[in-house]
């Protein structure tokens, strides 16, 4: 059998992506088409990091997730040769027919590459730049940095159109439970959005696992100070660990504001922000799940690196040019943070209002909240 005949064949493929919530999201359009193609019905597993597992029930085109901290991933706590040894049987077990590693443009993939190896998943395939010779079935030479970086949806579509896998759409799937709907309305009531349609309420997440994609606090604070001035309800969102955070913008702010960090799990969240007006985030996980639910963003965007811009959604995204841009950083190393830093809150509140009047159309609306449950 031919390779290409063996791609179409393959039933069970194991999705690699071991970074963050915001990186499988912006996979999901090309795992789809991984779904959707092929001589018969596919079933795909994701291999994802823990919190990217956590994403599970909200997506509508994998039937399992495996949580695995992977040790060669920039944020792992330790390496464990028995835990790894334990994941390898544990894929070795499912019986996959392939493999698809998907990867920034900074990552290498050998290293998940080995593990499928190892697990005897006969078809392996990712972007890779060194020759990985028999680690990967196909390898696709990966020339990102040499020239103009796609989008990373982009990069993930053209992985798999490689083996013949097209989407049907190529917007990010989704599907918000029933519960996680209630959750939201729910935990909206309780600081005053009665009536999420309806209310003029704007939700803001100023966290972001990276200090150097963070907006300075009190930048939000002004931003959220205008937009209450103008009639808006400014709800913040964020984990527990981000409370501290929102607690500290809302003490420099003049305004009234209302905040849910801790309040809501993953899929509340995507909830939340189905039915929110317009998003205000950094480039981070929830400015992906606003996009990905069809919620209008302001992302404020650090321009640590250039491919991950809101998707398929109306947004404005705005930073200030730097001579350092693309320096993939958690830590801003200049000390200036000046991408963000620079960007003053009247652009914010101007980009805000901006979107606002232009997708205030309740038909609009209410074609956003149908494709959330898609």
């Amino acid at each position: 059998m031919d390779d290409d005949a063996a791609w179409r064949r393959a039933r069970r493929i194991l999705c690699v992506r071991l970074d963050g919530v915001g990186d499988v999201l912006m996979t999901t359009p090309a795992m789809r088409a991984l779904r959707i193609s092929g001589d018969g019905p596919r079933d795909l597993t994701l291999l994802a990091s823990p919190a990217g597992a956590d994403l599970l029930p909200l997506l509508p085109d994998i039937g399992e997730a495996i949580a695995y901290e992977a040790p060669w991933m920039k944020g792992a706590t330790s390496a464990d040769a028995t835990r790894d040894g334990r994941m390898i049987s544990a894929i070795r077990e499912r019986g996959f027919d392939a493999a698809v590693i998907f990867t920034v443009c900074s990552q290498n993939p050998l290293p998940a590459a080995m593990l499928c190896h190892l697990a005897e998943i006969p078809l392996r395939l990712a972007l890779c730049r060194e020759n990985p010779y028999g680690l990967l079935t196909r390898w696709i030479r990966d020339v990102e940095g040499e020239r103009a970086r796609r989008h990373e949806v982009r990069r993930q579509l053209d992985l798999v159109s490689t083996i013949g896998a097209l989407p049907d759409r190529e917007s990010m799937s989704i599907r918000i439970p029933g519960l996680a709907r209630d959750e939201a309305t729910r935990e909206l009531a309780e600081v005053g959005v009665a009536r999420p349609s309806d209310d003029r309420w704007i939700a803001v997440h100023p966290g972001a696992s990276a200090p150097s994609r963070r907006y300075p606090e009190d930048g939000f604070a002004a931003v959220g100070d205008a937009l209450a001035e103008a009639g808006h309800r400014i709800v913040f969102t964020g984990s527990a660990a981000e409370r501290d955070l929102i607690e500290s913008i809302r003490s420099r702010m003049r305004r009234r504001s209302s905040s849910l960090a801790g309040r809501l799990t993953l899929e509340g969240l995507a909830a939340v922000l189905s039915l929110a007006p317009l998003a205000i985030a950094n480039n981070t996980a929830p400015a992906h799940l606003a996009a990905a639910v069809g919620t209008p963003v302001v992302d404020l965007y650090a321009l640590t690196n250039l491919q991950h811009t809101p998707w398929m959604v109306p947004s404005r995204v705005l930073f200030h040019d730097v001579a350092c841009k693309e320096c993939l950083a958690s830590v801003c190393p200049e000390g200036h943070h000046a991408c963000l830093r620079l960007v003053p809150p009247s652009a914010v509140v101007d980009a805000a209002n901006d979107l606002l009047r232009r997708t205030s159309d309740q038909g609009d609306r209410r074609r956003r909240s149908n494709r959330a449950v898609a």
